[in-house]
């Protein structure tokens, strides 16, 4: 993208205070990321694995965090809704599954889930691996797919779950609206 995606404006806002609006509905939040660049936004965990993706991340909010689910959402995916977002974490709320994920045409969305603490376990010894995949952890452990044929009947679309990748991307679903 050439810049911070957390700082690009879409619809009037920031994908981060887009993507705050949209939490906070649903849930506590907290931002991963550099302090120095989010504090002012709220509270900030650094990742303990550095530089290894979403993952680390997801680690690092489940070490830090006292709440048994924890939805995580991407900052670029600036189409998912605060009704998407409380559809997932009510469908986490029925299982004891350790992740509750989408599955949509474009396969999982790990980045829109809702994660039980003790995922951070399974995190924590892929990340020691070597491994930063999200999706391949989800063959050992207990998961609750929620199949785009599943989200339709709920009333979201397959469309939510586009994210900005690149200009392009910014420019095109900026420009044409898609229902959550």
């Amino acid at each position: 993208m050439g810049a911070d995606k957390a700082f690009l404006q879409f619809g009037g806002s920031t994908l981060l205070e887009r993507a705050i609006a949209t939490l906070r509905p649903v849930c506590e939040l907290a931002i991963l990321g550099d302090p120095a660049k989010f504090s002012s936004y709220g509270t900030v965990i650094e990742d303990v694995y550095r530089s290894r993706g979403p993952l680390a991340g997801i680690h690092a909010a489940l070490i830090h965090s006292s709440a048994e689910l924890n939805l995580m959402l991407a900052v670029d995916m600036p189409l998912v809704s605060t009704e998407l977002l409380a559809f997932l974490f009510a469908s986490a709320e029925r299982t004891d599954a350790l992740v509750t994920v989408p599955h949509s045409a474009r396969g999982f969305q790990p980045l829109c889930a809702v994660y039980r603490r003790p995922f951070a376990t399974t995190a924590e010894q892929a990340l020691k691996a070597g491994k930063n995949k999200i999706d391949a952890l989800f063959a050992a452990i207990p998961v609750r797919v929620i199949e785009g044929e599943e989200l339709v009947s709920a009333g979201f679309s397959d469309q939510a779950f586009l994210n900005l990748n690149t200009p392009e991307d910014l420019t095109r679903i900026g420009r044409d609206p898609v229902e959550s």
